[in-house]
């Protein structure tokens, strides 16, 4: 894999020439956090990126950081909420084609289970998994026709060690790899690629300012732990982490060279990197030979 790093440790800026050069790249829920990182890796590499956001003051705010970081990038903004139907078909009418979709958007929160009431599995699952099944199934047939196309879903651990205090999250993130293993196998033979990814806890703005609600505004890092162990994890990794892994692991799903790989679910915490669905491979293949 063709990877540059440059020699300023404070930048620890890593290029990789994906060859994406003039595709079109749409990151749903991208004004900040994994989302907006993973914009500015496509921008980094060429791609002519739109990014979304409910307000048009995110969005703006969002092309500004991207511009001030790489300054050629070709980006776009579409203000709205694509966990509704109306605002994808506006997003569909104004970009009717696009190369590369990543399904980003999502919500989280902890909650007891004996406390989650109905509507909140609804508006979960509306927005976590239904706004990524609208975007591909919008996008994924003019893919085919091209010959080329990359749909990535941005799942979460949660989605196979589901948490006790958000198992309603956790739903909507397994529902994920369900959905992007099925449009996979609908992808064999083509050139067109499905995948997952699947990021454990991550210190990016939305989760400070959520633990800073938990916590009574009271930011410190044993606030940041408390909210990994609620999520079922021991640590939430390091704000300047987002970059570098989004633009490490992600993006080799989205990259014109890469093997036709398609159906994998790929997820990081810390320095770990797997493919779930190969273990879970490994594994019904060992339960086979024991029979």
């Amino acid at each position: 894999m063709p990877v540059r790093r440059r020699s300023d440790a404070a930048a620890e800026e890593i290029t990789m020439d994906l060859k994406l050069s003039d595709k079109r790249a749409l990151v749903s829920g991208s004004t900040k956090g994994i989302g907006l990182a993973i914009a500015t890796a496509l921008a980094r590499e060429g791609a002519r990126v739109v990014i979304n956001g409910r307000t048009e003051a995110s969005v703006s705010a969002a092309l500004s950081e991207i511009l001030g970081s790489v300054p050629n990038a070709t980006i776009e903004g579409f203000a709205g909420d694509l966990a509704t139907p109306q605002a994808a078909e506006l997003l569909g009418t104004k970009f009717p084609s696009v190369d590369i979709l990543v399904n980003n958007l999502g919500i989280f929160e902890p909650k007891p289970f004996e406390q989650i009431p109905d509507e909140d599995w609804r508006r979960f699952f509306e927005v976590n998994v239904l706004s990524g099944v609208r975007l591909s199934r919008m996008y994924l047939s003019g893919m085919k026709d091209r010959g080329w196309g990359r749909i990535v879903f941005i799942s979460s651990e949660s989605a196979i060690n589901t948490p006790g205090g958000m198992i309603h999250y956790g739903m909507t993130k397994t529902a994920q790899l369900a959905v992007s293993r099925g449009l996979a196998e609908t992808c064999a033979g083509t050139a067109v690629t499905v995948n997952a990814v699947l990021p454990g806890p991550t210190h990016s703005p939305g989760v400070d300012e959520f633990v800073n609600q938990l916590s009574g505004a009271n930011h410190s890092r044993n606030s940041r732990r408390s909210f990994s162990r609620r999520c079922g994890r021991r640590r939430c990794s390091s704000g300047s982490s987002i970059p570098r892994k989004s633009r490490v692991w992600w993006p080799m799903c989205a990259a014109r060279w890469r093997p036709r790989r398609t159906g994998p679910h790929c997820g990081w915490t810390g320095a770990l990197f797997r493919r779930a669905s190969d273990r879970a491979q490994r594994k019904s293949e060992r339960g086979r030979s024991l029979l």
